[in-house]
């Protein structure tokens, strides 16, 4: 099962600030389909504990996402209603821990890459997280990569999407250095 909250620091910058190595006003969260679900949720479900968020190809609905999972993946179906709950009997559950269901407390700067052609985490999840948390008038940017699925496949768009995923860093986080 799920927890988003019991499984992060409530204070990140408490447990690295302190060592003086880091800024503890330029701590980000970054992370791919699962890790990319923990992105939006640390910033849905503690939006003050991070400067700003990068998902990659990350779940936003976790209603959408076990709905959609295709026929041919029947033993893949099965294992994530044991581990996450069944859509119909879990839906209350599901939509708690679903980030696009409490986007509006997102604040921080948000960064999306998603595959047009992804199976797992259909591109409407990644549209809608998106579009919630510019209606906060939250800084977002958006990368669809029209040739590629759940991750990076071809180089070029690995290169290209982590290209953006630095500017996007410093822009939001290294421009928010302290004098």
């Amino acid at each position: 099962m799920v927890k988003p909250i019991s499984m992060m620091w409530s204070r990140p910058q408490e447990a690295v600030g302190g060592t003086g190595k880091i800024d503890p006003e330029r701590i980000g969260i970054i992370g791919g389909s699962y890790g990319g679900y923990m992105t939006l949720a640390a910033l849905t479900y503690r939006p003050d504990a991070f400067k700003v968020g990068v998902d990659i190809f990350g779940v936003a609905n976790w209603l959408r996402t076990l709905e959609s999972i295709p026929a041919w993946w029947e033993a893949q179906r099965q294992a994530l209603y044991a581990e996450l709950g069944d859509p119909v009997a879990d839906k209350e559950r599901l939509m708690r821990i679903s980030p696009l269901f409490h986007a509006d407390k997102i604040t921080k700067p948000l960064m999306v890459l998603q595959g047009a052609n992804d199976p797992r985490v259909l591109k409407v999840e990644s549209d809608e997280i998106v579009a919630a948390v510019k209606a906060n008038n939250v800084p977002v940017e958006y990368v669809v990569f029209e040739d590629e699925g759940h991750g990076f496949v071809k180089r070029e768009n690995e290169k290209t999407g982590y290209e953006a995923v630095l500017k996007f860093l410093d822009t939001h986080l290294k421009g928010a250095a302290k004098p």
